[in-house]
């Protein structure tokens, strides 16, 4: 009896290979424009929740509101398996393995992702920078930061370390022809 069953071995792994930093940071700065979109709708429902009448009313409730919206829609689609701005650019957030994530690992891949922004923030106030210096900071933060990938065995961030996951290139199956 012969078995129609691919042998185990490369056949049956998921592709790991992580997209160019290039690609990365691409679906990065992607991926920024697309909240733009996440924060109007979020803000606008905050502020007609809240009967907010001036935009520096409530300013922290409104961070801490968009912290958890962007928690949410990150780690469903994560937990899903990318995110528009990923699909766009072909790479899919899998575990350490190749599997897809859990909600838990999402959700801290989430968290830890905000090292992308808060060393540098941090960083400004204790100096009091402002302005063009913020820029400066964070700018040249996030090149550091992205740089620091090459450096990793997978070329993986350090916050995808650090939760157990992973970014890989991810070919979206070819669509049948239609008649």
């Amino acid at each position: 009896m012969t078995s129609d069953a691919p042998a185990s071995g490369a056949a049956d792994r998921p592709d790991l290979t992580a997209p160019s930093l290039r690609r990365r940071m691409a679906c990065w700065l992607y991926e920024g424009m697309l909240m733009f979109g996440v924060v109007f709708i979020a803000g606008y429902l905050f502020s007609a929740l809240t009967q907010q009448r001036h935009a520096l009313d409530n300013r922290h409730p409104l961070q801490g509101f968009l912290f958890v919206v962007f928690g949410i829609y990150f780690t469903w689609f994560w937990h899903k398996g990318q995110t528009l701005a990923q699909k766009t650019w072909h790479i899919r957030v899998v575990d350490a393995k190749g599997r897809p994530v859990s909600q838990w690992r999402a959700l801290l891949r989430y968290v830890l992702s905000w090292l992308w922004l808060l060393p540098p923030l941090g960083l400004s106030w204790v100096l009091g920078a402002r302005g063009g210096g913020l820029v400066v900071l964070l700018l040249g933060w996030v090149v550091v930061y992205a740089l620091l990938s090459r450096f990793h065995a997978q070329k993986q961030f350090l916050h995808d370390a650090l939760a157990g996951t992973r970014l890989v290139h991810h070919a979206p199956a070819d669509k049948p022809a239609k008649a």
